[in-house]
């Protein structure tokens, strides 16, 4: 796998769109010819099945994938409470490891030259003991691309995340992506001029309110020229 092609997707926190960003570049990188996976590494929210627990993010990101991949190596760490992934895996019995994850991403990117790798919460959510899920980017010098829920909160939010993004130097920060959670949202044009000071330039795209937040509905938003050169999605 090329290693200037894997990009990781995080959030300024939960429930602000990472997944509907992050199938939606899935889509954006296939449909320009690439061999690409979606990952999600660790997962807190699944089903049980007749094969097993499943997250309904990882399924997504698995759909729009042009690599086929067994499930345990699109979504390894997978829980079935919606809970802190950290607390989720105590209670599993499960122990958490960087080596692990990263002996995991290597096998699962094999077949593939682009990765969009999903994580879960925002950037410093705990995973294994002293440690969190942003050591696995940081380990593997992935790209982050930020997704910001514009919702009240969100300049905070946005301004700590790149900070600690930054602090490492482990990670190229490729930029932001506006997702419009919040309809009732006021202010929005000061909110996202304030953003584009904040994180050091303007979105690479802004998502309107969605009625059904799905990778195609994202597409029709992120199937842009300039944001797949930008990310290093184009052939």
């Amino acid at each position: 796998m090329s290693e200037s092609t894997g990009i990781f997707i995080t959030g300024t926190d939960t429930g602000v769109g990472k997944t509907v960003v992050a199938s939606g570049l899935v889509r954006l990188a296939a449909g320009r010819g690439r061999r690409v996976v979606g990952l999600k590494p660790v997962a807190s929210g699944a089903e049980s099945t007749p094969n097993g627990l499943r997250n309904e993010d990882a399924l997504a990101l698995a759909a729009e994938s042009t690599v086929p991949l067994p499930y345990a190596l699109t979504n390894p760490l997978c829980f079935e409470p919606a809970i802190a992934p950290h607390i989720a895996a105590a209670e599993a019995g499960v122990a958490i490891s960087v080596p692990s994850l990263l002996e995991w991403y290597g096998n699962a990117t094999a077949q593939a030259d682009v990765a969009i790798v999903e994580g879960a919460g925002g950037w410093r959510v705990p995973l294994h003991p002293e440690g969190f899920l942003s050591d696995l980017p940081e380990q593997l010098g992935l790209d982050v691309l930020l997704v910001v829920g514009l919702r009240l909160g969100c300049l905070n939010h946005a301004r700590l995340t790149l900070e600690a993004i930054e602090r490492s130097g482990r990670c190229r920060y490729v930029g932001w992506i506006g997702n419009h959670i919040d309809p009732a949202f006021a202010r929005l044009d000061e909110n996202l001029t304030t953003l584009t000071r904040l994180l050091g330039g303007p979105a690479l795209a802004v998502i309107p309110p969605l009625p059904v937040p799905t990778a195609a509905a994202a597409f029709g938003v992120l199937q842009q020229p300039a944001l797949a050169r930008t990310l290093g999605l184009s052939t």
